[in-house]
């Protein structure tokens, strides 16, 4: 019981910050483009929580606040079978929770946290439902997103590896409709993007994290412990890490794959802890020390980024910058009474501006000017006297 109220509390504190900080950010380009752009499951989803709060930036997030700590829930339950004290499978939850990838795909409208809720179901519903409902989640999944795509091709692997040949043949008809439906982006010249991607990997689950994530999959593949949880998210990670070599690619639809993996790292250090004697124990609890000290440290950058405008020359520098100046410009634009406008040389600020009641129209002018620049602007966002975005808008006579 007193678990209970513990992880209660874990998940108020945490939906608490997390609806807080969402009143703080604006929406960001990529978020106007899933809302604006191609017809998807995410569009209506959104749309839907945008109707029905009348503040929109709270009605933005709403759904993947909720998404994210309900994927927090089923990890804590899908931890039940890795690791029997309940104390520490509340330390793999807070994990979780500290995740700068878990934080972001909270936060932020995007395909991840509809791929981790995704994920962990059907992780959770192996063991507890039959194949053919574990099937029919399947089909469901491939009308949702294009992610899960990997998810099809991975069980495809494993079926062939169990010698389940129905089982596989079914599922690879799901993945070559994924396929059909979304199609399959690999273009480009061996450009060598491998260290950009397993930095942003780092960055998603911080260094330790991911370098402990990495070794697990290692050392399960050595022990030939192959189950689907592996074939799951080696095959997703291995994709990423493939395409990188030829092109940029979205980590998007590849990261949460590799969060499947945290209970089964959790297990294996818990494990690697108990076996040693206690004056052998001192460098896990130091890895496990400097593990959360990071994760701390990344979660307070992302919560307080704003402050980091005071010590950046360039405000664009800024790893959050683009979620920030359109709720402020909008307010600006309000203040000058200006009720539609056409954004010069910047269809993402367009986009984002229409999100807050200005449509697009050639009554008014805005265009962005550079920070260096001393000529007199008649729209300028700041952060505690920090200078972030510059800009004029030309009314033109109509008649």
């Amino acid at each position: 019981m007193k678990i209970k109220i513990i992880l209660f509390l874990i998940f108020g504190i945490d939906a608490c910050i997390l609806f807080f900080e969402a009143t703080q950010l604006s929406i960001s380009s990529s978020e106007a483009y899933i809302l604006y752009g191609n017809f998807s499951f995410l569009q209506i989803v959104t749309k839907f929580f945008l109707h029905i709060f009348t503040n929109h930036d709270i009605g933005l997030r709403f759904f993947m606040i909720c998404l994210h700590l309900i994927s927090a829930f089923l990890l804590y339950l899908i931890t039940k079978r890795y690791i029997l004290q309940e104390r520490n499978r509340l330390w793999i939850v807070i994990i979780f929770l500290l995740l700068p990838g878990a934080i972001s795909s909270a936060l932020v409208v995007s395909h991840a946290s509809i791929l981790i809720f995704g994920l962990f179901l059907y992780v959770y519903l192996i063991d507890k439902s039959s194949d053919q409902n574990m099937n029919f989640l399947l089909i469901i999944y491939l009308f949702i997103d294009a992610g899960f795509s990997y998810l099809f091709l991975s069980l495809v692997f494993y079926n062939i590896y169990m010698k389940k040949e129905k089982e596989a043949f079914f599922i690879f008809i799901l993945y070559c409709i994924s396929i059909l439906f979304y199609g399959f982006v690999a273009h480009g010249v061996p450009s060598g993007h491998l260290l950009d991607i397993l930095g942003v990997y780092s960055a998603i689950f911080s260094p330790i994290i991911f370098l402990y994530i990495f070794y697990t999959l290692y050392r399960k593949f050595l022990l030939k412990q192959l189950d689907q949880i592996w074939f799951i998210a080696s095959t997703a990670f291995i994709i990423s890490i493939i395409l990188s070599f030829r092109q940029r690619i979205n980590l998007e639809y590849f990261a949460p794959y590799l969060m499947l993996v945290i209970p089964l790292s959790a297990q294996m250090f818990i494990q690697s802890y108990r076996i040693r004697l206690k004056k052998f124990r001192k460098t896990y609890k130091i890895i496990f020390i400097l593990a959360f000290v990071f994760l701390f440290i990344n979660a307070f950058v992302v919560f307080f980024h704003k402050e980091l405008y005071l010590i950046l020359k360039n405000p664009k520098n800024n790893f959050a910058y683009n979620l920030d100046i359109a709720v402020a410009l909008s307010e600006e634009l309000k203040t000058m009474k200006i009720e539609c406008l056409h954004v010069k040389k910047n269809k993402e600020m367009q986009l984002r501006l229409r999100f807050y009641g200005f449509p697009e129209c050639h009554k008014n002018i805005l265009e962005e000017v550079n920070l260096s620049t001393k000529q007199k602007t008649n729209v300028t966002i700041s952060y505690k006297n920090k200078i972030l975005y510059k800009a004029n808008v030309t009314k033109l006579n109509s008649k």
